[in-house]
């Protein structure tokens, strides 16, 4: 874990030597050493955090060792950027007298400052060498000696592996298994005659190995095959040694004597060996615990495919390993749950008071600490164990749930949980791992934005970009593997499947909130949490505030990010924390906040990446926003701000404006959009990459300009006049990169938006609300289209015939858009559509829906249609799993009854 500050340190001093070495002069032979010395450091520090990991005892020498190592480097970090703050944060005036004036207080004002700066840097080189020659006495092996730099070796596994129990827990006490069992039974001794290969995915403890080992042993599997063998795989494996304990079992199952030799055989005689003793055989085998690709990528060339029934199953963690055996052509993949809330409370009775029901005055804090479990069984089963011999009192409970994080730490009965959700996070690639840390500065049982997410990873500069790819793209790949990883979950998906929303397991959320205390990486402020008297680069502030919070941030000026969740009286703290104190601020996160106000001194913030106001009740920004040269997110959503100063145009590294709001009316399904409002010069912000909602009332010279925004892939436009429309197609047509694009007109009125000579040709998202005689003739070339919304567009003709070609259209919403009285769905259209909203069509009376048409349709909504008629083609749609009917008249409600209604029968098939 150390390692992880030692390489952000590096990497800024990289970025410092490189970027800013006119800045450095008399300091940079300096810094450059620092740099190589940390480089060598680094290499001991990969074999001091394999050993954390593996579970060695660390000496209090060590530990200090480390903890100094880190602070050093810190305050490497601090140093540079002060130096850099201080050395460009300069008056730039016009005038040559003054010019020479300024120049010259300017380096009268600098001589002692650089000066202290030498003194400082020299005084941190003589300190890291020290620590470096301290290094060696603690029997580091170099990662340049071991001549690897991957995450993942043999050091990684413990010497004692808590996952083995899992292949011995007793029938008796095992929960909520029936259903899946069943089905991996069924998979495994039904179906076809060719080898079919099983993957059961889930996280660490949801008892993976637990259920395959039941239905491994179950009578039936054992009965069915000719020869069985379970192979515990785990992080680090040697294929070799797979194939020899393979063949071990395999001969084992058969009563059959090992081969002689076989331990000196190399891989291909071992392959060759194995396919031959398995080619007339009725074969199973579990590959327990597969934590990558490699595995599967060699084994699935090994296993001869026979035709005698042959099954193979992979349990794992990631995902991606569960979906590659897709590639098989016989294949299921099992995608294990958490518990219900039934089975886990099962599961906890039976482990907490041996099978008892629970005292009553215990009731309310077990079913708290249940639900943190979140239906874990490995979790259930260790804590249930660990208050089984605690007095059964409600205090003691209640201290033993307020203190969990700390108890996964101390109490042995909770070791196997630490161990074994930690063996994922230790298997991170260390670019990875700040990104997930970062995870444990929200709140538990937090729904995480994870586009917020993404934007909070590149501004703390945990991203690292590549030729052609923006940061956010690294990013968002770097949130897939953690999901992959199933270190994150998903939460809450659109309609058409995005991820939206993630979050981390309660359990996994303490584990790495000590990790990251640990590397005074963050710390959790507020509640049980306001006292702290260690540093920290992170702050987050929970629950409320009070005067103990607040001394805990004003006693750490080198605080990188300060984020604030369910707080109720910010006033009070920004009373008790200016931002003057804090120059090395790179997010600030009001979101939610009752702040009314935002100080002048905001400007100060020099190294300021993200600023989010979302939702809060701020009208104004001050004018000293204009300094935030390092700004790249600006979140105002949902916030009254209705204009932005004419300074925002001076942040040439701004990513992202997120300014808009919605306001909702009774009488319309969808909300109207406030935009705000953006004076000229945003040409000039070239980096932008979302801007949305901005008001187009400021005339043509603002949206000739958008032109210039190259870069962006989300767009919103709102209030854009009929006159404006060429010039606006124009502006799109240099927008080769977007994605997301929303025109609104002003007061719904004509749309004229048929001339775009150059098509965005990486187009998903369009949403056009206006009148519109046509749809654009650029419409059907846009095979990129995963959504359209059509609103108030009032067209005279049905444009499914044109919609309903779109290849890759996922989801379709059409309000008031359409003035006929007939839809039709032909024969083939929309064959990967799977979500219709027809909203507002007050003269459509029908829906002629053709056989194969709407192949994949899940949802239909259909909201006020006060002339509509039962579409009897509903019936035909195989794959729909919800209807919705709003607002329709009373007898067409009335036929659609389940109890007696004429035309329920159309839609009983529908699941909802």
């Amino acid at each position: 874990m150390a390692e992880i500050t030692v390489t952000v340190v590096i990497d800024r001093l990289l970025s410092l030597l490189t970027e800013e070495a006119r800045l450095l002069r008399g300091v940079h032979t300096t810094i450059e050493d620092i740099k190589r010395e940390l480089l060598y450091i680094q290499a001991f520090l990969k074999d001091a955090d394999a050993k954390a990991e593996k579970g060695d005892t660390i000496s209090h020498g060590l530990k200090t060792w480390v903890q100094e190592l880190r602070e050093t480097a810190y305050s490497i970090e601090d140093l540079a950027n002060e130096y850099i703050h201080h050395f460009t944060n300069r008056p730039r005036r016009s005038g040559v007298i003054f010019d020479f004036l300024s120049k010259f207080s300017c380096l009268i004002a600098k001589l002692k400052p650089r000066h202290e700066v030498a003194s400082e840097v020299e005084d941190l080189k003589l300190k890291v060498g020290k620590l470096k020659e301290e290094s060696s006495s603690y029997g580091f092996i170099s990662s340049f000696e071991q001549g690897s730099s991957g995450s993942s070796d043999t050091n990684n596994v413990p010497r004692h592996d808590p996952r083995v129990t899992s292949l011995f827990i007793e029938e008796a006490v095992i929960v909520g298994i029936e259903s899946p069992k069943d089905e991996l039974i069924n998979w495994l001794v039904e179906g076809a005659a060719e080898r079919t290969v099983i993957s059961v995915v889930g996280m660490s403890g949801l008892g993976k190995t637990t259920l395959a080992k039941k239905v491994y042993d179950n009578k039936k599997v054992v009965e069915r095959f000719d020869c069985r063998a379970w192979i515990i795989v785990s992080q680090s494996f040697k294929m070799g040694m797979v194939l020899q304990n393979m063949i071990k079992k395999f001969y084992e199952a058969m009563k059959e004597l090992i081969p002689e030799g076989m331990d000196a055989m190399d891989e291909i005689s071992l392959v060759c060996l194995l396919k031959k003793y398995l080619e007339d055989k009725r074969y199973a085998i579990v590959f327990d615990d597969v934590w990558g690709l490699e595995l599967w990528d060699f084994i699935k060339y090994v296993l001869p495919e026979n035709s005698k029934g042959s099954r193979v199953v992979i349990t794992t963690r990631n995902v991606e390993v569960g979906c590659a055996i897709r590639e098989s052509r016989f294949h299921h993949v099992h995608n294990l749950q958490p518990l219900p809330r039934d089975s886990s409370w099962e599961l906890f009775c039976k482990k907490a008071f041996q099978g008892s029901l629970c005292p009553s005055e215990l009731e309310k804090i077990s079913i708290d600490i249940v639900e943190r479990c979140t239906g874990l069984p490995l979790a259930i089963v260790a804590i249930g164990g660990a208050l089984s011999t605690t007095q059964k009192n409600e205090l003691e409970w209640q201290k033993f749930n307020d203190s969990l994080g700390s108890q996964l730490e101390t109490n042995p009965h909770l070791e196997s949980i630490t161990k074994i959700l930690s063996l994922s996070y230790n298997d991170l690639p260390h670019f990875i791992k700040p990104c997930f840390l970062y995870c444990a500065i929200f709140p538990k049982n937090y729904w995480i934005n994870c586009a917020k997410l993404i934007r909070l990873w590149v501004a703390e500069g945990f991203v690292k970009g590549g030729e052609g790819v923006p940061l956010e793209q690294r990013a968002e790949e770097y949130l897939n593997e953690l999901i992959h990883r199933s270190l994150v979950q998903l939460s809450e998906e659109d309609r058409v499947g995005r991820i939206r929303r993630c979050k981390v397991h309660d359990l996994m959320r303490e584990i790495i909130l000590k990790k990251a205390e640990e590397l005074s990486f963050c710390h959790v402020l507020g509640g049980e949490y306001s006292s702290f008297n260690g540093k920290f680069r992170r702050g987050s502030v929970q629950k409320g505030t009070n005067a103990i919070a607040v001394g805990t941030m004003n006693r750490n000026a080198q605080i990188r990010s300060f984020l604030l969740f369910d707080i109720d009286a910010v006033h009070m703290l920004l009373i008790g924390i200016s931002f003057i104190n804090f120059k090395l601020l790179k997010v600030v996160d009001f979101e939610d906040a009752p702040l009314y106000v935002i100080p002048e001194d905001l400007g100060n913030l020099f190294y300021l990446r993200y600023l989010s106001l979302r939702r809060t009740k701020v009208k104004m920004l001050p004018k000293s926003i204009g300094k935030l040269q390092n700004l790249q997110t600006l979140d105002l959503k949902h916030s009254p701000v209705e204009a932005l100063p004419v300074e925002i145009t001076k942040l040439k590294k701004m990513r992202h404006i997120l300014a808009y709001s919605y306001h909702w009316t009774p009488e319309m399904k969808f909300a109207t959009t406030r935009g705000v409002h953006i004076g000229e010069g945003i040409g000039s912000m070239l980096d932008l990459q979302k801007l949305c909602y901005v008001e187009a009332n400021n005339g043509r010279g603002l949206i000739e300009e958008l032109g210039k925004l190259r870069q962006l892939r989300r767009l919103g436009i709102v209030n854009l006049m009929e006159d404006d429309g060429p010039s606006m197609c124009a502006s799109i047509s240099n927008m080769k990169y977007l994605e997301s694009l929303v025109i609104l007109s002003k007061d719904d009125g004509i749309l004229n938006l048929q001339t775009i000579s150059m098509l965005p040709n990486r187009l998903r998202n369009l949403c056009l609300q206006g009148g519109l005689s046509r749809l654009p003739d650029w419409l059907p070339e846009l095979r990129t289209l995963v959504r359209v919304y059509f609103r108030n567009t009032r067209l005279r003709y049905d444009p499914m015939e044109v919609l309903q070609a779109l290849p890759n259209l996922l989801e379709l919403e059409r309000s008031n858009a359409y003035h006929g009285e007939c839809f039709c769905f032909a024969e083939s259209g929309f064959h990967k559509l799977k979500v219709l909203c027809l909203y507002h069509m007050k003269g459509l009376k029908t829906l002629k829906i053709d056989e194969g048409a709407l192949p994949v349709l899940e949802r239909l909504e259909i909201e006020p249609s006060p002339q509509m008629e039962v579409p009897f083609g509903i019936r035909l749609l195989k794959s729909l799993t919800r209807i919705d009917f709003w607002g329709m008249p009373r007898e067409f409600a009335y036929n659609m009854r389940p109890q007696d209604g004429q035309n329920y029968h159309i839609v009983e098939h529908d699941k909802d």
